[in-house]
C-alpha cells in the first residue's frame, strides 16, 4: 500500500520553513501513524509536534479548502445522526440560511492511517460534478487542522434500510417507483463515467415525500468508458462476483447491487447471508442459482434475473435497457412525474412509534444542542440514555 506525500509535507521541522510559515499545530499534535511519519521522512528522533500546519493542510488541497471553524453564531450542532465509515455524521443548522444539513466529520489521522487520501479527495470531486433529483447533493466541504468536513442536505425521513426493517417487504408498486428512481440515478452517474461501488439500502436516503436520494460516495470513482477497476470494496452482500474476485470490473457491478437491493425489497430477505470474508462470499455467489421466488410477479422476476446475471457482459447494465423492461410498462421515467405523488407507505411508516428504535441514520441520536462546531472538542460524544440502539447492518469490506 503506497501513499504519496506532497513535497511540502516533507519539510516538517520549523527550522526548514520560512519564518512566515512556521505555524505549528496548536494543542495536541495529530495522531499520525508511524508508517506515515516514516514515509514523510520523519525519524523516531523527531517529535510529532513538528508537523507544520501548512504541510499538513497542503496534502488535502485543493479539494478541501482550509478554513477557520464556523462560529457558534453561524453554525449550531444539533446532534449526532450516525456513525460513518471514518467518523461521525452530525446534524447541523446554518443559522444564516435557516437550513439544516448533515456534516460528515473525518479525522485526517484516520485517512492517513488507512491510506485513503486519494479516495477521500475523489469523493468530493465526484459529488461536485453531479446534480440530479435522485442523488444526494454536496453543499460544501472544507478542512481544519485535524478534520475534514463534508456537508450535504439533511434528509430527516431517514434511510431505506430502516423502513425495510419496519415493513418486512414492500409491495411491487412501491418497488417499481424505487427501482425507476435508482435506475435513473445510476444511469446518470454512469453517463458521467462514475461508478458508485456501494449501492445498498443504508446509502439510500428518503425525502419528506418518501422519494429516494442515492448517497455516500466514499467508495465511488471515475471510470471512463472501457475502463476497469480492481479494488475489492463495497458491502459484501451487495458485491458483484467480479468485484469479489478482484476484478476487472466496471459500471455493470452497480447494476448487480441494484438487483440484490430489489430482490431484498420485494422478498424481505437477501438472496444469501453474508460470509465473513470476500473469498467465502465469492464461493457462495458463484454456486448460488439466484432462482426467483414464486411470490414475485413474472415481470419483476425477469428484471431481477437480468440484473443478477453473473456474466457482466450479459447483465442488464444500461438505463435504456432497464427502462424497456416489462415491469415498468405504463410508468413514466420523467423525473418530475416520478416525484409527483408521495410514497404513501413511507409517510405512514414514518409516524410509527417504533421508527426511532429501528433507525440507522436520519434520526439524531442526541437532540440536545452541542457547544460549538469544533469537533476537536467533541471527540468523545456524551452518552445519551434514551438514544435508539444501533443495529448491525451488512458488513462493509474495503481492501486497498
Amino acid at each position: 500500500m503506497g501513499l504519496s506525500l506532497p513535497a511540502a509535507l516533507c519539510r516538517l521541522a520549523p527550522s526548514a520553513l520560512p519564518l512566515g510559515r512556521r505555524r505549528m499545530l496548536q494543542g495536541r499534535a495529530p495522531d499520525i501513524p508511524e508508517h506515515v511519519l516514516r514515509l514523510a521522512g520523519v525519524g523516531p528522533d523527531k517529535l510529532r509536534s513538528e508537523w507544520s500546519l501548512p504541510g499538513f493542510v497542503a496534502m488535502f488541497l485543493p479539494e478541501f479548502p482550509h478554513r477557520a471553524m464556523p462560529s457558534q453564531e453561524h453554525f449550531q450542532v444539533l446532534g449526532y445522526i450516525a456513525k460513518g465509515s471514518f467518523g461521525p455524521i452530525l446534524k447541523v443548522k446554518d443559522k444564516t440560511k435557516q437550513r439544516t444539513y448533515a456534516v460528515k466529520v473525518i479525522p485526517k489521522s484516520e485517512i492517513l492511517r488507512l491510506g485513503v487520501l486519494e479516495q477521500s479527495k475523489e469523493e468530493v470531486i465526484v459529488q461536485r460534478q453531479i446534480r440530479h433529483p435522485f442523488v444526494h447533493d454536496l453543499q460544501d466541504c472544507w478542512q481544519t487542522q485535524r478534520h475534514l468536513y463534508i456537508m450535504c442536505d439533511y434528509c430527516g425521513t431517514g434511510d431505506l434500510y430502516t423502513y425495510w426493517q419496519m415493513i418486512g417487504l414492500f409491495a411491487e408498486d412501491t418497488v417499481r417507483v424505487f427501482a425507476a428512481e435508482l435506475g435513473c440515478a445510476l444511469g446518470f452517474l454512469h453517463d458521467f463515467g462514475i461508478i458508485h461501488r456501494d449501492v445498498k439500502m443504508e446509502n439510500i436516503l428518503l425525502t419528506d415525500n418518501g422519494h429516494l436520494r442515492l448517497a455516500d460516495f466514499g467508495l465511488s470513482r471515475r471510470l471512463e468508458r472501457g475502463g476497469r477497476a480492481f479494488t475489492i470494496c463495497g458491502t459484501i452482500q451487495y458485491m458483484a462476483p467480479e468485484v469479489l474476485s478482484g476484478g476487472p470490473y466496471n459500471h455493470a457491478a452497480d447494476w448487480w447491487s441494484l438487483g440484490i437491493l430489489l430482490f431484498s425489497l420485494a422478498t424481505g430477505k437477501f438472496p444469501l447471508p453474508p460470509e465473513p470474508d470476500h473469498c467465502g462470499m465469492l464461493r457462495r455467489v458463484r454456486s448460488f442459482p439466484y432462482e426467483m421466488p414464486f411470490s414475485l410477479s413474472p415481470p419483476l422476476a425477469m428484471l431481477i434475473t437480468e440484473l443478477l446475471c453473473k456474466m457482466p457482459t450479459r447483465r442488464l447494465r444500461t438505463l435504456d435497457r432497464f427502462q424497456r423492461q416489462t415491469f415498468f410498462r405504463g410508468l413514466s421515467f420523467d423525473q418530475n412525474l416520478l416525484q409527483r405523488h408521495p410514497v404513501e407507505v413511507i409517510l405512514e411508516l414514518r409516524e410509527r412509534p417504533d421508527r426511532a428504535a429501528k433507525a440507522r441514520r436520519g434520526l439524531t441520536l442526541s437532540l440536545q444542542p452541542l457547544k460549538g462546531f469544533d469537533y476537536d472538542s467533541l471527540l468523545s460524544p456524551p452518552h445519551t440514555p434514551d438514544a435508539p440502539p444501533q443495529e448491525a447492518g451488512p458488513r462493509r469490506e474495503v481492501f486497498v
